[in-house]
């Protein structure tokens, strides 16, 4: 069982997507992103496999939250820095877990 220590080592941010692209070399159907956490964190890049529920213009400007704190993860051609956090629909396909509220970039999930 996980402990809240556990839970306080992850550092969950909001960010918001400021750049989608295909992911064509990908072995299943994902967009390449960069993400702006602002100014202590930065703009990190990321992928996703969100191609059935999101289009690239519904993802610009997206507000979402990202583990911001592992390692980074070779994915194909693409070096994730961060992960973009979702939960399953349905039928088994990412929806992002967003605010539906603005909030500054950068706001740490406690």
């Amino acid at each position: 069982m996980a402990s809240i220590e556990n839970f306080e080592k992850l550092d969950i941010r909001v960010g918001e997507i400021i750049e989608v692209k295909d992911f064509p070399e990908s072995r299943k159907p994902s967009y390449k992103l960069q993400i702006d956490f602002g100014k202590e964190i930065g703009i990190k890049k990321s992928s996703a496999q969100i191609v059935k529920n999101y289009s690239k213009e519904d993802l610009l400007n997206k507000t979402v939250l990202a583990v911001v704190n592992f390692p980074p993860r070779q994915i194909g051609s693409i070096r994730s820095e961060v992960l973009t956090l979702g939960v399953p629909d349905k039928d088994g396909e990412v929806v992002l877990i967003a605010p539906d509220i603005d909030v500054p970039l950068g706001g740490r999930l406690y």
